[in-house]
């Protein structure tokens, strides 16, 4: 069990509470032999609704789980889901496509009697046996010692043939006449041989023949039936014991019929198929009958089969029926129920069930699973039309009925005067004091009592224009609980409402179906929102979103074993009752309604029939006093005995069937075991269809599957069987898939196939490489244009800004002499003109003063203008060059500043091109004069350097400074000017100011 429920990942949510159950579960190996054949899970195929062409006449399984199916069109295997016509290797073909018989041996191989021989498929090999060539192979047995036996059917006289090391057939003579129709090994190893007339027992020792007197048919099929054997003759069965044959008679059927198979399963019971009768199962002591007007495909059965996990199989003449256990049996019209409309359903004490159905009140007994007729328990009286029931403290029985409300105790019937019935009458209870509540739907609420006079409460005084839909009373408070049809809760006692709870109070939305106290004090109610709980004056709700599977909540039981069941409108569901606590206790701590709770789910697969709506009359449900659950079902009554759950064990096995690439499908078995699968270039769309093989229910199947080389974690594909890949580029990639059975078990080692896809010329490495070799080679060529290009964009700005340099100094020159030669002289002219003049005035005019302040104001202009064209054309840095300018300037600007300057300029820098070092020059112009302006400063510093291919400029001063986000984005003027200079020259113009730190400006320009 450890083994078989260990999970992998996370592989399935309720595995492990799926395997906590198999202490307490019987496993599925066997049909429960109390129930009728109808009780069971049916599922038909039928030949006319296209599931195989011909007659099924052969059933078999072999060991990998495949069920296969022999017609006399051929061989089919069948997965439960999908059927598929098999083909024999190329070169290896069956005897004949007319197949009668199949063997699964237990050494995994199969064997299969054609009308013109027999073959056997065994790891991938099909053997036909020379021997047995051209003969109807008819029947086939693998005894204990594992040697085959074939009996064949023949125009002349048929064989036996035994095929273990060798093969030795027997007949001739008219031993076996012309025909052999059935093979039986019984449990001391005798084989026993069906002939028309009678049976061989064939070994061991000498051979015997017993013949049957008065019967001519052929004996098909054998059972053991204690000490003796059941055979199939034309008018019924017979036992054959001692050597000798008396007719056999099945209980309930007087009629005479015509059996063709037997098959007892693996838990007693007989099962008989027949000719245009259908099934027959004989099962302690009863005999039941399913043909085609319940269900079957067909009447006529040709072969029964029990596979591994006691699902029974039927093939018919027009089909295929499977039969298999349920965990919520149904019990109607067929097993004793008076009809299938059950209104209510009410455990009393005395473990005998009630029910109400066609207008009578009945009696179950759950023991025995029989009837009690109606009227035993209440003095021969019929109750009819009954419809909601309770049973009081007392053990008295309460019954709402169309004359009103009556009470069944010792046998007697008594009436209750004052309370209508009815189908009104929805509920009813008993409070701590013993007051008898009944809820009308048109008159209100009744409260009946022992000592008081009946009272009636009509639902205006509750405030509601509805009605209750149910009733609760709490052992330790007074009053009743009313849970409302349109939704909402009360107390009610003394008359008043005491308290009232509604959505908005975290009351599940729509009607209470029902109302229960658990063992703590705590009110369950059963909601169309949800399962609700108050505990404490504190409301909460289970839903969806605490894992529950759906809402609607019908009705909700605790049973014995650690578990609740709620009957939902998706099923019917088991929550672990330490689940539903914890959650309890999260809500009641800190009001963490958000705690998740493990489910299972059993569903119409189960035998549950599912309900969209709860029903109108109370109770639906109740817990018998052996454990059990009943609930009034959409046909009958259905059971659930929660210590006793089928349980499969059996982990399914699983199989990689094909891949199918680009339409082009590849047999995976084909390739398994030689490495794996070679897919073509450019492969895009991927299929890969898997299965696996527990053929109980194959709906409730799970399935995750990864391909490793893509898929980091595994994908759940709920019960779909295949796999579909569109992106996946060349590699090699692994797939596996593992799938759980109808119980939660799963298959952890699963199956797995290699495939890879092989790479198109350019997505293989010699093309990628050569190709970003390519890439590399373009980029590297592209990048050395572009840097060429970019060159020489430089060197013709650095020309065309050389170019512009040359012309500004050129016309600076020739400003410079224009104010020289022309300005000034004629500044000097009239200065001359002004002497003249003043010596023409005498001394004491007024007039002479005047000319003298002209001459003064003319003499300061010429001074300003010959400044102004030194600074336009330094000579100093014509005849010295950039450094011994820079030099002199300093001088010159300490001397009439005032401002020590200390100079420091590398001659190097003298090579510099006229244009740099004219720039330059008047950054350090411009610089010099800003202090002078602005800085208030104490020194200066200059300092000219060249290095590694660059000039620098520095210029610094201890003055005030300034912050220069104050200057917005490109500074003062004298600073744009200054960055103009250094970007025509391709260089980098920098300054650092704070206030009272002074400023610093470095020039950057590459030496030409």
């Amino acid at each position: 069990m450890t083994k078989t429920c260990r999970r992998r990942g996370g592989a399935v949510f309720l595995a492990g509470f799926v395997c906590g159950l198999l202490g307490f579960s019987r496993p599925a190996f066997a049909l429960n032999p109390a129930l009728d054949v109808n009780q069971f899970a049916h599922t038909a195929w039928t030949v006319r609704g296209g599931f195989v062409k011909g007659t099924i006449s052969s059933i078999a399984q072999t060991p990998d789980g495949y069920l296969w199916l022999g017609t006399d069109f051929g061989l089919f295997r069948f997965d439960g889901v999908r059927h598929v016509a098999w083909e024999p290797p190329a070169g290896q073909p069956l005897p004949s496509s007319d197949i009668f018989n199949l063997l699964a041996a237990r050494d995994g191989s199969l064997w299969i009697g054609t009308a013109k021989g027999l073959a056997r498929w065994k790891d991938g090999a099909l053997t036909q046996f020379t021997e047995l060539a051209g003969h109807y192979v008819y029947t086939l047995l693998e005894d204990r010692e594992g040697s085959i036996w074939a009996g064949t059917i023949a125009i002349g006289d048929a064989n036996l043939c035994a095929i273990g090391a060798r093969v030795e057939c027997y007949g001739g003579g008219g031993r076996f006449g012309n025909a052999i129709t059935g093979l039986h090994e019984d449990r001391s190893g005798a084989i026993w041989v069906g002939v028309v007339d009678g049976l061989w027992r064939w070994k061991p020792g000498p051979p015997e023949f017993h013949s049957l007197p008065g019967e001519r048919d052929t004996i098909q099929s054998f059972e053991d039936d204690g000490n003796g054997y059941l055979m199939t003759v034309a008018r019924g069965l017979r036992r054959f014991v001692g050597g000798k044959s008396e007719a056999y008679a099945l209980p309930g059927v007087a009629r005479e019929f015509r059996p063709q198979r037997l098959l007892r399963d693996r838990d007693g019971a007989l099962w008989i198929g027949t000719i245009g009768q259908g099934l027959i199962r004989q099962h302690q002591g009863r005999t039941d009958v399913y043909s085609l007007t319940h269900g079957l495909s067909g009447d006529t059965v040709v072969n029964l089969f029990e596979d591994r996990e006691g699902s029974i199989w039927v093939a018919t003449v027009a089909g295929l029926d499977r039969f298999r256990d349920v965990a919520v049996p149904n019990f109607g019209s067929s097993q004793g129920v008076s009809n299938a409309s059950v209104t209510s359903v009410l455990a009393a004490s005395d473990g005998s069930l009630w029910y109400g159905a066609s207008g009578v009140l009945n009696q179950w007994d759950t023991s025995s699973l029989q009837g009690i007729a109606p009227g035993a328990r209440a003095g021969g009286k019929t109750i009819v039309v009954p419809n909601s029931l309770f049973e009081d403290r007392r053990g008295r029985l309460w019954v709402s009925t169309l004359d009103g409300i009556g009470r069944l105790e010792n046998e007697r019937y008594t009436q209750l005067p004052g309370v209508p019935g009815g189908s009104a009458v929805h509920a009813m209870a008993e409070d701590l004091e013993g007051n008898l509540w009944v809820a009308n739907q048109n008159d209100g609420l009744f409260r009946v009592s022992r000592d008081d006079p009946t009272r009636q409460f009509s639902w205006a005084t509750f405030g509601r224009k509805d009605f209750a839909s149910a009733l609760a009373a709490d052992a330790g408070r007074r009053g009743v609980w009313v849970g409302f049809q349109t939704g909402g809760v009360v107390h009610f006692h003394d008359g008043q409402v005491r308290a009232s709870y509604t959505t908005s109070d975290q009351l599940g939305e729509g009607r209470v179906n029902t109302l229960r106290f658990d063992r703590t004090g705590a009110l369950w109610a059963a909601t169309e929102g949800g399962l609700s709980r108050l505990n404490n004056g504190r409301m909460a709700t289970l839903t969806s979103l605490n894992g529950l599977p759906c809402n609607s909540v019908h009705w909700a039981i605790e049973d014995n074993a650690q578990s609740v069941w709620l009957y939902m409108t998706c099923g019917l569901i088991r929550v672990p009752t330490s689940d539903v606590a914890a959650w309890a206790a999260s809500v009641d701590k800190d009001g963490d309604r958000t705690r998740l709770v493990r489910t299972t789910v059993f569903d119409n697969s189960d035998g549950v029939a599912i309900r969209s709506g709860a029903g109108g009359y109370s109770p639906q449900a109740a817990k018998s006093v052996d454990g059990r659950i009943w609930f009034a079902s959409a046909d009958g009554i259905s059971v659930i005995d929660p210590s006793q759950l089928p349980f499969n064990s059996l982990p399914p096995p699983v199989h990689i069937e094909s891949i199918t690439a680009d339409r082009n499908a590849h047999d995976a078995r084909s390739f398994a075991e030689g490495g794996g699968l070679r897919l073509p270039p450019l492969t895009r769309d991927l299929q890969i269809d898997y299965t696996a093989l527990s053929l109980a229910a194959p709906e409730k199947m799970q399935f995750r599957y990864m391909l490793e080389g893509r898929d980091r974690d595994w994908q759940d594909a709920g019960n779909r069987r295949q796999a579909f890949y569109n992106d996946l580029a060349p590699g090699s990639y692994r797939f596996r898939v593992i799938a759980s059975n109808n119980s939660g078990v799963w298959n952890e080692t699963g199956a797995t196939v290699d495939f890879a896809i092989a790479p198109a010329y350019y997505q293989t490495n010699w093309f990628l490489a050569l190709s970003a070799g390519v890439v590399i080679g373009l980029g590297w060529g592209a990048h050395r244009i572009r840097i060429g290009i970019i060159e020489k964009h430089e060197r013709e700005i650095s020309a065309l800004n050389e170019r512009l340099m040359k012309a500004q100094e050129q016309e600076r020159i020739r400003i410079a002499g224009e104010l020289h030669d022309g300005v000034m002289q004629e500044m000097l002219a009239v200065t001359m003109m002004l002497g003249t003049a003043k010596r023409r005035i005498p001394n004491e005019s007024d007039a002479r003063a005047t000319i003298d302040k002209v001459q003064e104001k003319m003499i300061r202009v010429g001074t300003d203008i010959r400044q102004l064209s030194h600074d336009l054309h330094p000579p100093a840095l014509q005849d010295a060059g950039l450094p011994g300018a820079v030099r002199t300037y300093c001088e010159q600007f300490s001397e009439s500043s005032g401002i020590p300057v200390s100079c420091e300029a590398d001659d190097s820098a003298r090579d510099l091109s006229r244009g740099a070092a004219l720039a330059l020059f008047r950054v350090v112009q411009e610089a010099l004069g800003n202090v002078a302006k602005h800085a208030r400063a104490k020194h200066i510093a200059v300092r000219l350097t060249r290095s590694a291919g660059v000039v620098s400029l520095v210029v610094s001063d201890d003055g005030a400074g300034f912050d220069t986000t104050s200057l917005g984005t490109s500074g003062g003027l004298g600073l744009i000017m200054m960055r103009e200079r250094a970007s025509q020259l391709n260089g980098k113009f920098e300054f650092e100011s704070a206030p009272g730190r002074g400023t610093t400006i470095r020039v950057t320009v590459p030496f030409r």
